[in-house]
């Protein structure tokens, strides 16, 4: 009888030894304490903003598809994937914390191809928002990346991301787009 049998005809046997493994597998995977867990966070200048782009972009016809406050790392990339659908109208807005000095955005299309990358610094105008318009030629999943850089705040920097999609009945605007490939 080869060793793999016997493990079989064990288990057979005793078929409560297959779950005190599992069990055992199972706390050691849920007890790595490098697992990051996305957190949402609370600004009142943030959210003062937010509220005003939200307003503004929705009185020129685009509606909220998604929206996430969440707490990021200096100089650690957030990365936010959403499908996106051929020829519709996209804005992205990421907006960091006020105290960083420095933030960027990178949009990466299905083949991993830079569509997207904006840089601001702290004393630009609007300097912690990036705000960008893009058209897909393609209906696949993209990928987004905000970056934030805080000298003195490495943990539990804000930051807030939007994307908004223009209404079909509003598309024939003219506004400054960034198509894709």
């Amino acid at each position: 009888m080869s060793s793999y049998q016997f493990y079989l005809k064990t288990l057979m046997i005793k078929p409560y030894l297959l779950l005190i493994i599992a069990s055992l597998l199972s706390s050691a995977i849920f007890a790595q304490k490098d697992v990051i867990r996305i957190q949402s966070c609370s600004n009142t200048q943030i959210q003062h903003q937010v509220d005003s782009l939200k307003a503004f972009y929705n009185k020129d016809g685009f509606v909220l598809l998604k929206e996430a406050s969440v707490a990021m790392e200096s100089e650690f990339e957030l990365p936010v994937v959403v499908p996106l659908t051929e020829g519709s109208w996209y804005q992205f807005i990421f907006v960091g914390d006020y105290t960083s000095k420095l933030y960027e955005v990178r949009m990466y299309d299905w083949e991993e191809k830079m569509v997207v990358y904006q840089k601001k610094q702290w004393g630009d105008i609007d300097g912690n928002i990036i705000s960008y318009s893009y058209i897909p030629k393609f209906s696949e999943y993209h990928m987004m990346k905000p970056v934030q850089v805080n000298k003195q705040k490495k943990n539990n920097l804000c930051g807030y991301v939007m994307l908004f999609k223009k209404t079909k009945q509003d598309e024939n605007s003219t506004s400054s787009t960034i198509t894709g490939r």
